[in-house]
């Protein structure tokens, strides 16, 4: 009897013929990284009708989740969050890996595919510590380490501080807490799989563009594993991959990166996607803003707002669109 192909071509290890568990996921090992795992887990069964006994979460500690001390744009980027996984799904010990799609690269290994991505969640960023951007006090530190944050709040705030925040959602809650910030900025996505929905201000999305991605689950496995790709296919939600597929493609047309400070939003408008992006300089002096309706799919219209956007931006923003992704 031939090898299977994942054998020939010397990707991963045979998996005991078990019972169960049917799927092995991958995931980080941070409480909201669990819950998303948790969550995918449970579309999965439901949708095959399985016992929830046959998926099994296998934890993985990240790169990113050890280096706390550092923006992550100083250490390696997005691949912090999914070299671990990555290797694993390669070396054949996990069949898929849970991800927040907004902190995957926008380039990944040939031998991946995203083969889920769930229902989408709420969008929006919550600014937390006071009860709206305008009452932020004068002068206020703001904790965050993302550049589009940053940028963003001191284009509407020039006159505040930014102080690098980074960990899960109760480190940088108590480091609020502790004084180390006067107000932070969180996704209300991870709030709510954490049951934090009390937690902070949503900023609406006419007033504050959300980061790509942002709010989406995706489920990488192997491409040349055909079983597990049909299996995972089952719980992907067509409109998310819709809409995260426009704003990924855009961000692989700007050459964007970690470093980087763009933030997307894209509206369903019948059969089509509007996708409104703006720029941004590390200073927040400086932005740069456009639409574009595109259909599901569609790959030509996020490049051409892409080069829209860059050939209008000024040199302040440029350079920060021209690296690795």
């Amino acid at each position: 009897m031939p090898l299977p192909l994942r054998l020939l071509l010397g990707y991963g290890k045979r998996r005991p013929m078990t019972a169960t568990p049917k799927l092995r996921l991958g995931t980080r090992r941070s409480p909201l990284a669990m819950a998303q795992a948790e969550e995918a887990r449970s579309r999965l069964c439901a949708a095959h009708g399985w016992d929830e006994s046959a998926v099994e979460l296998v934890p993985v500690v990240a790169s990113g989740d050890r280096i706390q001390d550092r923006p992550l744009a100083e250490i390696g980027g997005k691949a912090l969050w999914t070299k671990e996984l990555d290797e694993w799904l390669d070396e054949g010990r996990i069949d898929g890996a849970v991800h927040s799609l907004k902190d995957v690269e926008t380039v990944r290994p040939s031998f991946l595919a995203i083969a889920a991505i769930l229902p989408r969640a709420d969008v929006r960023d919550v600014l937390v510590g006071a009860a709206s951007i305008r009452a932020i006090p004068e002068g206020a530190r703001v904790g965050t380490s993302a550049p589009r944050r940053a940028a963003q709040m001191l284009y509407r705030r020039p006159d505040v501080t930014i102080v690098p925040i980074r960990g899960n959602v109760a480190t940088r809650i108590s480091k609020l807490a502790a004084g180390e910030a006067d107000v932070t900025l969180l996704a209300a996505a991870g709030l709510e799989r954490l049951g934090e929905t009390g937690v902070g201000t949503p900023l609406e999305t006419d007033e504050w563009l959300p980061a790509p991605s942002q709010g989406a689950i995706a489920i990488e496995c192997r491409a040349y594993d055909p079983q597990t790709r049909d299996l995972l296919s089952a719980i992907d939600h067509g409109p998310s991959r819709a809409a995260v597929e426009a704003e990924r493609a855009l961000l692989a047309a700007l050459g964007g990166n970690c470093h980087s400070p763009v933030a997307v939003l894209t509206e369903r408008r019948g059969e089509t996607i509007a996708l409104t992006a703006a720029l941004y300089s590390a200073d927040g002096a400086e932005r740069v803003d456009g639409t574009v309706t595109v259909s599901p799919g569609d790959r030509e219209g996020p490049t051409r707002l892409a080069a829209d956007l860059l050939a209008r931006a000024t040199a302040g923003i440029t350079v920060l669109f021209a690296g690795d992704r």
